[in-house]
């Protein structure tokens, strides 16, 4: 990707050649291999790929917060523009992670302590947060007292009810248990939970898990308002091409670990189509409400071993365009047109 686009005023997250290795007993498992793309300031980026291809580990990526046995091995992640990839983990719990960067995981509306409150639940996440009083940040804080005090519960209440206003909750929310709410009612205090501490980028892996389609498009209407009036940029990570569609501005399709294809909309969705195999068969599986089919299209195989995978193109043993070279040699992602990068040997001039 054209060092320019990456270093754009207008990006909010930077990735660089970003790389999440877990180390087991038979080598490395590479779920993330050399990743580079960027985030501008109140955009959606779609990030698509079948169960097992990278996304969610991404995620956890970026948050710094891969889980054991997993590391960063490499690469850059620019947020606000500052690498956060060589920052210890108590500067990252600090002043990152929820700060500057939230996530709202898969499942998480199943993560509330059933024995807590709903209140008692945002409460403590943001005092330990929030250690400073009136608005003012602990670091300003406290070069006028030694010890900045905690949030007091009526400073916490104010934030935790207009956060909870804007997901579409009521201030009586606070004093209920989880397991009283439905399970739109739970993510909604999940995304409220992500939203006030204000970061500047959110990451939503799978919200709509497990709703039903009535909750899924308000989860979605949801999303899309908060995007507007709060200024946000979302990472929305699925494995639904026609959900992705209607919430991003542009679409990152992920296969083994590497970006595939990235373009808008426009260029996955319109009459052109997506330019990669993959991304093609993976359009061509979604069903369709109003078509016909006697069979429904699908992918043969499966996505390859990430602790063994093969040489060249990841995608060259399921692909029904491939060519010798794809088989020896892995492709660069490189852009085709305007905002559109394919890492695809077909795809060259």
């Amino acid at each position: 990707m054209e060092k320019t686009k990456m270093t754009d005023e207008r990006n909010i997250l930077e990735v660089e050649n970003l790389k999440l290795y877990y180390k087991v007993s038979d080598g490395l498992v590479k779920a993330v291999d050399d990743v580079t793309f960027f985030l501008r300031k109140g955009e959606t980026l779609g990030l698509v790929g079948e169960s097992g291809c990278g996304k969610t580990t991404t995620g956890t990526a970026l948050m710094h917060m891969p889980s054991p046995p997993g590391y960063i091995a490499g690469g850059k992640i620019i947020l606000d523009g500052e690498d956060i990839v060589p920052l210890k983990e108590t500067e990252i719990r600090k002043r990152i992670r929820w700060e500057k960067i939230s996530m709202v995981f898969q499942g998480a509306m199943n993560c509330l302590t059933p024995v807590y409150t709903i209140g008692k639940l945002m409460t403590e996440t943001l005092q330990e947060h929030r250690a400073f009083s009136q608005g003012e940040k602990a670091s300003e804080f406290s070069k006028s007292r030694k010890t900045p005090r905690k949030m007091n519960k009526e400073e916490a209440r104010k934030i935790m009810v207009k956060y909870l206003n804007y997901v579409g909750l009521s201030e009586d929310i606070l004093r209920r248990y989880p397991h009283e709410l439905s399970g739109g009612m739970k993510q909604r205090v999940v995304i409220a939970m992500a939203l006030f501490l204000e970061p500047k980028v959110i990451v939503c892996d799978e919200p709509t898990t497990a709703l039903d389609v009535v909750v899924q498009a308000q989860i979605i209407n949801l999303l899309k308002e908060l995007k507007e009036k709060l200024d946000l940029a979302f990472i929305f990570i699925t494995h639904d091409l026609a959900t992705e569609a209607e919430v991003s501005d542009r679409v990152q399709i992920m296969y083994a670990g590497r970006i595939m294809e990235i373009g808008t909309n426009q260029q996955i969705y319109g009459e052109q189509g997506p330019m990669h195999p993959y991304t093609r068969r993976l359009l061509e599986a979604t069903p369709r409400l109003h078509e016909e089919v006697e069979e429904l299209a699908f992918i043969p195989g499966t996505p390859p071993d990430l602790l063994r995978p093969p040489e060249g193109c990841k995608f060259h043993d399921r692909c029904d365009v491939t060519m010798e070279k794809c088989k020896t040699e892995e492709p660069d992602l490189i852009e085709v047109e305007d905002d559109h990068y394919v890492a695809c040997w077909r795809c060259r001039k």
